[in-house]
């Protein structure tokens, strides 16, 4: 038997969201781990398209110091 998997809504996409802006720190820590990586799209439902624009917003983010590169618990 096959499993078929089902096909999961970007959370961006059905928001209406056209851009992630890197200063919009609440929803960029959403897709952070404790340990301030950045989430995989298998487990948060992102799309490609939105996956490519939160990691560049995230590394933004970092070099303006608004999120920290690294938690160490």
């Amino acid at each position: 038997m096959s499993k078929k998997k089902l096909k999961t809504v970007c959370p961006f996409e059905s928001a209406g969201i056209k851009h992630i802006d890197y200063k919009d720190v609440p929803t960029l820590k959403k897709y952070l781990s404790r340990y301030g990586k950045i989430t995989p799209r298998y487990y948060t439902g992102v799309s490609l398209k939105f996956q490519k624009m939160l990691s560049s917003a995230v590394k933004k983010a970092r070099i303006m110091a608004l999120l920290p590169f690294t938690l160490w618990e």
